[in-house]
């Protein structure tokens, strides 16, 4: 049995140590914000926070978390940044089929969180690592160059 503090509450979950966190997430607490996109940390959907960092939880076993407290899509608006993000995103309709935005929206606020005022080449350089199938990007920018411009 293992405890993990996911978005501010410990939870209980019985899976072995090696299982990936997306599959604890997904699977065994219910949290299904959090996507399965390629399995491989390539695509970026499976992003979540882990000790504050972005993390793909595809490739994390849910031993190696540890007591660093998790944040999901399904906490990360609690928080400043992820509030300012989530309605940028809103007010600049940027979904399209929707699949990647939770973990776009994980890594532009973990961005927010390391760097309050990103130019267009830190903006690339933090989200090239999620992938949107729709082309999304232009949103996506102007979404995180949006959040930045609100005041905390």
């Amino acid at each position: 049995m293992l405890t993990l503090n996911i978005n501010a509450q410990l939870r209980e979950v019985d899976v072995p140590e090696d299982m990936p966190l997306l599959w604890a997430l997904r699977d065994h607490l219910n949290l299904v914000g959090t996507k399965y996109g390629c399995g491989v940390a390539q695509c970026g959907a499976c992003t979540v926070h882990v000790g504050g960092k972005p993390v793909r939880s595809c490739q994390l076993a849910v031993g190696d978390v540890g007591t660093r407290a998790i944040v999901t899509i399904e906490g990360i608006g609690r928080t400043p940044n992820g509030a300012k993000v989530q309605q940028a995103w809103m007010e600049a309709a940027v979904p399209q089929c929707g699949y990647c935005q939770a973990g776009q929206i994980m890594s532009a606020t973990a961005l927010l969180d390391s760097n309050p005022q990103p130019d267009d080449s830190d903006i690339d350089a933090a989200m090239a690592g999620n992938l949107c199938r729709c082309g999304t990007y232009i949103r996506i920018r102007r979404a995180i160059k949006n959040a930045a411009a609100k005041p905390a």
